[in-house]
């Protein structure tokens, strides 16, 4: 379709006429970066991951020429899991974030990239050599390298950091779902409270559509309040997510920020790192890691916490934020997540 509309424009208007337009639409992202640019400074970063490596990222800016270098010299060097992200992951989050902190809407277009040089060391973190297993990297270290990006401009305190990925299967079933969490916050907003952010446009599967076709039942799912951390402008809340298994099946879990919590800036304090365990059938718990993989028998809970947003600038004296920070055994959500 997208070809055949493309050749019916072409006979409208004239192949030379489309190219020219292309080219004019990249010229307006290209001319729109450099104005962002004129109102940046100079800012680096150091975001560290769950398993003790880090996104280390330098922006220097030349006002003069009207450029700007997105440095990742300091990242850490490929590793022996699945978090290392490919260099088009990292184009990518770079110009999803520029393109987020412009003074205008539009069109996503390589435009966006002209005026930045991004460096990439091989054989790191961001840039790994074959054969690395990247397969975290899109929906895991994504979103890290955006939180990283704005850390070191100074405009939003780190988002959840996660996609929360869930699976679970058996020979007839398949399932995977991604789920939300809490959004930074910034110089002159609060963070959203469980959204999916940066790096993932997906949705959540209707707990209808779910429960018709999968042995399984969503039994709370809801905003875990006070999640979010604190500051002028406090990060949005995360979510509390319970499934219980109607049947026996194969688990896995993919998540981050389970150790490292996302952060708050200028002054901001942090949100609340995400959390899960399994409440077997026989009333054992179960803790379980953020990377996982694990059987559940009928009756079984899955019981998910996702972190919250950072919060940004200092908050006023006498601030009193309700933390989402309940024990295992209180189990202070059944019944009350709304």
């Amino acid at each position: 379709m997208g070809a055949r509309r493309l050749r019916q424009l072409e006979d409208e208007v004239g192949a030379e006429a489309v190219a020219a337009y292309m080219g004019f639409v990249q010229d307006h992202a290209e001319a729109a970066v450099r104005r962002l640019i004129d109102r940046l400074d100079d800012g680096a970063f150091m975001l560290r991951l769950d398993d003790d490596s880090r996104i280390q990222v330098a922006v220097r800016v030349d006002h003069g020429a009207r450029q700007a270098v997105i440095d990742f010299t300091g990242t850490s060097a490929q590793q022996p899991g699945n978090l290392n992200a490919p260099a088009s992951i990292t184009h990518s989050a770079v110009l999803y974030v520029f393109r987020t902190l412009l003074d205008c809407e539009i069109p996503l277009n390589a435009g966006v990239l002209r005026p930045l040089e991004i460096c990439l060391p091989p054989g790191s973190l961001l840039n790994p050599n074959p054969p690395a297993a990247v397969v975290a990297g899109n929906v895991e270290t994504s979103q890290n390298i955006v939180d990283a990006l704005y850390g070191a401009l100074g405009a939003l305190a780190a988002s959840q950091g996660t996609m929360n990925n869930f699976s679970f299967g058996d020979g007839r079933y398949q399932y995977y779902e991604t789920v939300c969490g809490g959004a930074g916050a910034g110089p002159s907003f609060d963070g959203a409270s469980a959204v999916h952010t940066h790096m993932t446009n997906s949705r959540l599967t209707d707990p209808e559509i779910l429960e018709a076709n999968f042995p399984v039942r969503i039994e709370a799912f809801g905003i875990r309040r006070g999640s979010g951390g604190q500051g002028a402008h406090s990060g949005g809340d995360g979510i509390v997510r319970h499934l219980r298994f109607l049947a026996p099946m194969q688990a896995n879990l993919i998540a981050s920020r389970r150790l490292v919590a996302p952060f708050g800036l200028a002054g901001g304090g942090p949100g609340l790192t995400g959390r899960q365990w399994l409440e077997r059938a026989d009333g054992s718990l179960q803790r379980l890691a953020g990377i996982a993989e694990f059987s559940v028998v009928a009756g079984d809970l899955f019981v998910l916490e996702t972190p919250g947003g950072g919060g940004y600038g200092a908050p006023s004296a006498g601030t009193d934020q309700v933390r989402g920070e309940s024990g295992l055994e209180a189990h202070p959500y059944r019944g009350s997540t709304q």
